[in-house]
């Protein structure tokens, strides 16, 4: 029988085991990225109906990618209405310079998002973007 001694040792070992577990990043994903190319910046917002979903519009061209073969795609979506499906994940449409692919989202640092594209599911790609100080 547990005396009422040995209980509250059991829930003071109950409790700081609970606040030693790690958290989920409580980061948000707004803000002004910058692919790893350095050559393109994305404003990136959570959108939609919920306001969970995420989108990234194309905002800056630079380094060479400044080219008449993308300025068309000048301030239109990359990440597109991509819904949250789970904890800093994301999964929608990506649009990178005409190409179409679903993507996979994730935000793995405050300062971080993996970008991770497959046309036909079985070609991808996987980019990083880093958040412009503001």
């Amino acid at each position: 029988m547990m005396t009422a001694r040995g209980f509250r040792c059991l829930a003071a070992i109950g409790v700081a085991s609970l606040l030693s577990v790690p958290t989920a990043l409580a980061a948000s994903p707004v803000g002004i990225w910058e692919i790893e190319m350095r050559d393109s910046r994305y404003s990136v917002e959570l959108c939609g109906a919920a306001g969970t979903a995420l989108c990234g519009t194309l905002i800056w061209l630079g380094n060479g990618a400044d080219s008449p073969d993308n300025l068309p795609y000048l301030n239109t979506l990359m990440i597109d209405h991509a819904p949250q499906t789970g904890p800093n994940t994301w999964k929608g449409d990506l649009h990178i310079y005409g190409q179409s692919a679903a993507g996979t989202i994730t935000q793995v640092s405050e300062d971080q998002i993996t970008l991770r594209g497959c046309v036909f599911g079985i070609i991808c790609k996987t980019y990083q973007m880093y958040r412009m100080a503001d």
